[in-house]
């Protein structure tokens, strides 16, 4: 038997952030990163909260990739406060930290555990909708990805005006991170129909507006951002009921051990994931049976217009929009291109432990290829100087 749940309700649309001045609450406990604090994003928050004379505690002790101490601290901030509702602002650090936050306190004291309202402010992560959370061990340089529905947001709001004023190479980061996210969630191990209904969604929003929300500096294409911030809740939904696979399994190393951008590692390795579990290379003309796994990703390419009749060709044809995506947005193609300074031999040193560490990820086993050691050391070898 399969199942299919959501369980956190997302307010979208125009003016969604009124949603906060609907909130019976006398008090909330604001968990925001910095630069949402420091640009004045933050006052699209308090605004709403100001009108329904709802008093709030902003905390924003936030860094990318939080680590275990980043959430003790969180931990004993929200302990003192001890507001009914905690709200998360800003990318997936502030939101996974405060998952674990609230988690944490929870286990300290049963009875306390704030409702949770996640708003987003970059469309990449889809965590406002998850039941995982990432933290990074400092001391070890591993990232710990975590999944229990205890994590889950209870709300979700998605307001585009959160969004207007993302850098374009952010928005390409995290617009790449959705389409991983989409397309490890259709080939995934669990994958079923309402998965693939969400997935297929999120990818044919990536490949109608992804670029044009990245270019919107020149064209104010609001429309774009809107939707790319939709797509990203759709993937989240997607990956969260079946999880996604040896694409994440691997970019968390590369975060943890470079601090190279979760997104950007992804796309990086996106490409090389999709032909490793499909057995296609850019030099694959003909099979006599395309794999099952093939087959699939063929048929997400025809989805969103990049295909034809062809499996094969398909499957090729997947592989070079997403690297003619990368092009197009700037996006770096190889280790060697995202980490210049990162000299061949130390990142060598370090491909065997990540190969460890990415066989253990909780991502790792619902890939459709199973993995072993050898083949992952061979991609993280393989995205070093890889080029297109």
């Amino acid at each position: 038997m399969q199942n299919f749940t959501l369980f956190t309700a997302v307010h979208f649309g125009d003016n969604a952030l009124s949603r906060l001045a609907k909130l019976q609450y006398k008090s909330v406990f604001i968990v925001a990163d910095p630069f949402t604090v420091k640009s004045g994003l933050i006052g699209k928050i308090t605004s709403p909260l100001d009108s329904a004379n709802i008093k709030y505690t902003i905390y924003s002790d936030v860094v990318p990739d939080p680590s275990i101490q980043k959430v003790v601290a969180g931990v004993t901030a929200l302990m003192t406060d001890k507001a009914p509702c905690i709200i998360a602002v800003g990318g997936g650090s502030a939101i996974d930290l405060t998952k674990c936050v609230r988690q944490f306190a929870n286990k300290m004291e049963p009875t306390y555990f704030p409702r949770f309202i996640a708003i987003p402010t970059t469309s990449g992560t889809g965590s406002e909708v998850t039941s995982f959370a990432v933290i990074t061990d400092t001391e070890k340089n591993v990232k710990h990805a975590l999944l229990d529905d205890k994590l889950l947001p209870d709300e979700a709001i998605l307001d585009v005006e959160m969004v207007k004023s993302v850098p374009a190479s952010i928005t390409a980061d995290t617009g790449m991170d959705v389409l991983t996210h989409a397309i490890e969630a259709y080939v995934s191990k669990n994958a079923n129909v309402f998965s693939d209904m969400y997935a297929k969604k999120a990818t044919q929003i990536c490949k109608d507006y992804l670029v044009r929300s990245y270019k919107f500096e020149e064209t104010n294409d609001v429309e774009a951002r809107a939707q790319m911030h939709v797509g990203s809740n759709l993937a989240g939904v997607a990956f969260n009921a079946v999880s996604l696979g040896l694409n994440h399994g691997m970019a968390h190393q590369l975060g943890a051990q470079f601090h190279i951008p979760h997104g950007r590692a992804n796309a990086i390795l996106l490409p090389a994931i999709i032909s490793y579990n499909s057995d296609v290379t850019h030099q694959t003309h003909s099979m006599t049976e395309p794999t099952e796994i093939a087959k699939k990703y063929a048929s997400l390419a025809r989805r969103i217009g990049v295909g034809s009749y062809n499996d094969i060709a398909s499957v090729k044809s997947l592989m070079g929009y997403i690297e003619e995506l990368r092009v197009e947005m700037n996006v770096p193609r190889s280790i060697k291109e995202a980490a210049p300074d990162l000299s061949r031999e130390e990142y060598m040193s370090k491909v065997v432990a990540m190969a460890d560490a990415a066989l253990e990820d909780r991502c790792t086993p619902s890939n459709p290829k199973e993995p072993n050691k050898l083949d992952i050391i061979r991609l993280f070898v393989e995205i070093y100087d890889h080029e297109d």
